[in-house]
């Protein structure tokens, strides 16, 4: 059953954010020191007390599962731990109001979920919410994803588009082609391969790896930037490759073909639908061909943005400056 008690998406104006701000600092930030903000799921059946951490995670407090930390699959809220996403004409401050309104949305109401006790990279258990999911894009507080470059659930992309459409939560003042969700620092490597930023897809969801070998300095603002199109360059850099590479290409009609450079022209990145096992060896070519100047002069712009802060320095008196 959904009684939530917030703003209507639809009603979330700069005053209206404005409003919300000064509650999160001087009223609802209060609940650090109040106690945990208890909410019941279904989970598998059993009614389960946790604490929602932000829209789309929860720590289970007893029972079963006791002690366990949970991630909902299928989407994704913006990082509620403090103001540090922007892109189009949203602020910093603005899209951390509408990440901490998925939080209280999600807190607010009672769930059904399940999960097969998998885990995630960071050995959360997955969990499905399927209501809870729909809501949360629906509103416009979170956006559809797949952890791959395959599309996200079909029902949460309609409900993005009917958010998208009527300009809902996060889309109110731009739609990014890719939502900038995560920063890894190379610090975090522990295998020597290098990290990833991850860039989701506002369209259908799939996920980029932004990978990188970069030491992001405490609250750095990084960003997401695409290049101007040139659309003849596109269709030299095509015909190049029928030419030059028929193998890397196969299986690739002239739609597809043509959104895959496109795609690269505008994002540095080969992603679907090429085959998942030629986009890292089409992609370090084109960025070859790019770097001799295939795709003509590129000046990159920032698109979506997001301030890196170490996850160990987000919560507490050892707070980053950036965060206060």
């Amino acid at each position: 059953m959904i009684r939530s008690k917030l703003p209507r998406p639809s009603a979330l104006t700069r005053p209206t954010l404005l409003g919300l701000l000064g509650l999160l600092v001087f009223g609802l930030g209060a609940e650090a020191t109040a106690g945990e903000a208890r909410t019941r799921v279904i989970l598998n059946g059993v009614p389960t007390p946790v604490v929602f951490n932000d829209g789309d995670s929860f720590r289970v407090l007893s029972g079963p599962m006791s002690g366990a930390k949970a991630r909902l699959s299928g989407f994704n809220t913006l990082e509620s731990h403090g103001a540090v996403h922007q892109w189009g004409d949203w602020t910093t401050k603005e899209l951390y109001v509408v990440a901490k309104l998925a939080t209280y949305f999600a807190r607010d109401n009672i769930w059904t979920c399940t999960t097969d006790g998998k885990t995630d990279g960071y050995g959360r258990m997955l969990v499905l919410c399927p209501e809870l999911a729909k809501e949360q894009v629906r509103r416009g507080y979170a956006h559809a994803m797949s952890i791959d470059d395959t599309p996200a659930d079909a029902a949460l992309l309609a409900a993005q588009r009917e958010a998208i459409a009527a300009r809902r939560g996060i889309w109110a003042h731009g739609v990014p082609e890719y939502v900038l969700t995560s920063l890894h620092s190379i610090e975090e490597d522990t295998d020597g391969k290098g990290v990833y930023n991850r860039l989701v897809s506002s369209a259908d969801g799939h996920s980029i790896k932004w990978r990188h070998r970069t030491r992001y300095e405490e609250c750095e603002n990084v960003c997401h930037r695409v290049f101007k199109v040139d659309d003849a360059k596109v269709a030299a850099v095509i015909a190049r490759l029928q030419a030059e590479q028929p193998a890397l290409i196969e299986g690739l009609g002239e739609a597809d073909l043509r959104a895959v450079v496109q795609g690269f022209a505008r994002h540095n990145y080969v992603t679907t639908p090429a085959p998942a096992d030629r986009q890292d060896p089409l992609q370090a070519l084109l960025r070859g061909w790019a770097d001799a100047g295939a795709f003509g002069e590129r000046s990159p712009q920032p698109e979506s943005c997001m301030i890196h802060v170490d996850f160990k320095r987000r919560f507490g008196g050892a707070r980053a400056v950036c965060l206060r």
